[in-house]
């Protein structure tokens, strides 16, 4: 639990420093871009004035610096309007040809308007021109720059969180496997001793009241070994009777708690056909059951709704214990997330890879209402 937690701080670092670097470029950008606005707009004021010393000029005015200043800007929009709002003259603008060229030129005035993107020229004799003007494709291109560089650098560390917490659930899959494995393998050896031990006692003692009582604990035993296997076993899932499953678990749970927890049972029409592997199914069930006779302290009523529709069946198993906080719904299915003193917090992970992963159903909290209980909802495929 304390990796997990720690890749959770490193996660959360990844994140702030991607957002540092992002806002420390959107800044630089930024600047960078104010900057060449207000280049921009002195070029413009600079063109601005040729424009009005071309209009203003006689025979013997040298020319030459005011056309290279107007001929010189190949790449900043602009349309000159003269006193009447006419259109006078535009520069670098493309107008499609099918388009209609004043209609297209105005739209451009009116934008350029609302952005305040306006000299005023002043010819002499009470005229004025305008001069409006808009961003290049330069500076726009730059100014899109930042907000490109943010989701690039968003979807790369995106990319590398996504890879880690893969790369982390992969490693602790083949623990959990190898641990199952590992457990089933190590049963294995003294429940074929206690086999023979119990037929040896059958022959000596074969009229002994304990030897049958014996005997269903050794098949307990090989039933819990083969859970153990079929852990990370991708083995076919067969059809089974959903209520018979939850019957013989409920039988059991039934035998080995007290009078005081009593069992509700709402079942529709059998069979009710489920494609799962069914020990650990039960296994899922039977946790389920524990847990909830646990939340009650030994005393309450646990209910078992059972339904189904089109594509799969539901088991609703509800008790009426403690309850646990809406805060913690997800929580309590995480490795290590425990309520007992003695709990090592892996049953309901167990539950939950077992139904999501192997049979690709759900396990989820429907409600819980703290002092009056909770309900497991159970989802599987027909």
């Amino acid at each position: 639990m304390k990796w997990f937690n720690n890749f959770h701080n490193v996660k959360y670092l990844l994140i702030v420093f991607a957002a540092l670097i992002a806002t420390g470029g959107l800044y630089i950008s930024n600047s960078l871009v104010s900057d060449l606005k207000e280049e921009e707009m002195t070029k413009m004021c600079v063109w601005a004035e040729a424009m009005r010393s071309l209009n203003n000029a006689d025979e013997t005015t040298d020319l030459n610096l005011v056309l290279a200043v107007l001929n010189g800007n190949n790449t900043i929009p602009v349309v000159v309007l003269d006193s009447k709002g006419a259109i006078n003259t535009f520069r670098n603008i493309d107008i499609p040809e099918k388009n209609d060229s004043l209609a297209v030129l105005m739209q451009l005035v009116s934008q350029m308007r609302n952005n305040e993107r306006i000299i005023p020229i002043d010819m002499g004799d009470g005229e004025f021109y305008e001069v409006c003007y808009n961003d290049s494709l330069l500076l726009t291109q730059l100014a899109r720059y930042p907000y490109i560089q943010l989701f690039v650098v968003l979807l790369f560390f995106l990319i590398c969180i996504v890879a880690i917490v893969s790369s982390k659930r992969a490693e602790q899959n083949r623990v959990w496997v190898g641990l199952s494995k590992e457990t089933a393998h190590q049963l294995g050896t003294p429940i074929s001793s206690l086999m023979a031990w119990n037929e040896v006692l059958k022959e000596k003692y074969p009229s002994d009241e304990l030897l049958p009582e014996l005997e269903k604990d050794i098949q307990r035993l090989q039933v819990v070994a083969e859970r153990f296997s079929k852990i990370g076993s991708m083995s076919e899932p067969v059809a089974d009777d959903l209520l018979d499953v939850t019957d013989r678990v409920v039988e059991y749970i039934r035998r080995r708690s007290s009078n005081k927890v009593q069992f509700v049972c709402n079942y529709p029409k059998r069979p009710l056909l489920v494609r799962m592997n069914t020990p650990l199914i039960e296994w899922v069930i039977e946790n389920l059951c524990k847990n909830a006779i646990d939340a009650m302290d030994g005393v309450g009523t646990i209910t078992f709704n059972v339904a189904c529709d089109k594509n799969k069946a539901y088991i609703e198993i509800s008790d009426t214990g403690k309850g646990i906080a809406k805060s913690r719904y997800k929580s309590i299915f995480e490795p290590g997330y425990t309520t007992k003193k003695r709990g090592w917090g892996l049953g309901l992970s167990l539950a939950k890879r077992i139904v999501e992963q192997y049979h690709k159903g759900r396990i989820f909290v429907k409600h819980s209402e703290i002092g009056k209980g909770t309900t497991f909802r159970l989802e599987l495929k027909k």
